[in-house]
């Protein structure tokens, strides 16, 4: 899955999606920070291929995107909006494909602009990146193709605080970008960022209104945040594999990024700096079981302003602590739902 598959809805109830077999699951909190419903199938009956990005709007509203079998050896990109969290997501829409037909082409991904429209952002077949967006009043405009070459399959795709759409895509020589410079805009080519990235290990957050810091790991391991009026800061070894999951939240009265990663260990592991002062330093904390490789972490708040970290197991096992009422960032004990 690509993007936050924790979210909460607009009226604070948490909602977490994956996949399985031929689906989307979305699984929800009844009431917020209540029991959990059953989960629940995305679109139906309708089968969808591995790889599927969620985006959330300032609406609350998730969207999803998917690839989807058609004819024989092809498959076509599709989406659905999932308006309330107790709520069945609409049925799976056709959305086309980058290359008017073919194969899948590589992991999508979706930003929700401050008007509640949603882009889409894949790598195509030759590499680069193609972006198709909705219209105002409904339908989508064509595709179009933002260049690049060399990309690899995973994309990142969020609004910034400003409400502009940016993407983000890894290189072997760093990471290539495009940012709206106005709202309903395309987003354009904006300067490259130079460094040595691991694939996969990409992740982004809105961290003012001027930035978005990036988060990457290099070939040796080593964790690096970058916001593009900076030079890439090494920040401290990355926990485990894969890209962390990011948060503002607020720990004693500060504004401070959250990152969660699941470590070799196999536990969560956690670490919190002041939002934008990587130089104050920080340190992994583990916390809760031993989970088999493949699982996913993700951190959020919840109705209430706490901090809500959930893992999911390959397998759909999800376990979810949530911040306790005292200093600092203690998590009460991790509870399979």
């Amino acid at each position: 899955m690509n993007g936050d598959w924790l979210i909460r809805g607009r009226d604070g109830r948490l909602c977490v999606y994956w996949y399985t077999e031929d689906a989307v699951l979305c699984r929800a909190e009844r009431v917020p920070g209540g029991v959990w419903e059953a989960p629940r199938r995305v679109g139906g009956e309708q089968q969808v291929r591995p790889g599927f990005a969620v985006g959330q709007g300032p609406d609350g509203y998730g969207h999803l995107v998917a690839w989807r079998p058609t004819r024989a050896g092809e498959s076509g990109l599709v989406h659905s909006t999932h308006f309330r969290p107790l709520l069945a997501p609409l049925d799976w829409s056709p959305v086309g494909h980058p290359n008017k037909a073919g194969q899948r082409t590589g992991d999508p991904a979706v930003a929700v602009d401050a008007e509640g429209r949603a882009y889409l952002f894949v790598r195509n077949r030759g590499k680069g990146v193609h972006t198709v967006n909705q219209k105002e009043r409904g339908g989508w405009n064509a595709w179009h193709d933002l260049k690049g070459s060399k990309v690899g399959e995973e994309l990142v795709a969020l609004t910034g605080e400003s409400g502009l759409v940016e993407v983000y895509a890894t290189t072997p020589t760093g990471v290539l970008r495009w940012i709206q410079e106005e709202p309903g805009a395309r987003p354009l080519a904006a300067d490259p960022l130079a460094a040595r990235v691991e694939p996969g290990t990409l992740s982004a957050l809105p961290t003012s209104k001027e930035h978005t810091t990036l988060f990457y790991s290099d070939p040796e391991g080593m964790l690096h945040a970058w916001r593009p009026d900076g030079e890439s800061i090494p920040l401290l070894p990355a926990a485990g594999p894969g890209p962390v999951s990011a948060v503002r939240c607020e720990l004693d009265g500060h504004d401070c990024t959250l990152l969660a990663q699941r470590s070799s260990s196999g536990r969560v592991a956690f670490a919190a700096y002041p939002t934008e002062q990587e130089s104050a330093g920080l340190w992994w904390t583990e916390s809760g079981p031993a989970l088999p490789a493949g699982t996913r972490v993700a951190v959020a708040e919840d109705a209430q302003g706490r901090v809500v970290a959930a893992s999911l197991t390959p397998d759909g096992v999800l376990r979810l602590a949530r911040q306790k009422d005292e200093p600092g960032l203690a998590l009460a004990a991790w509870q399979e739902l």
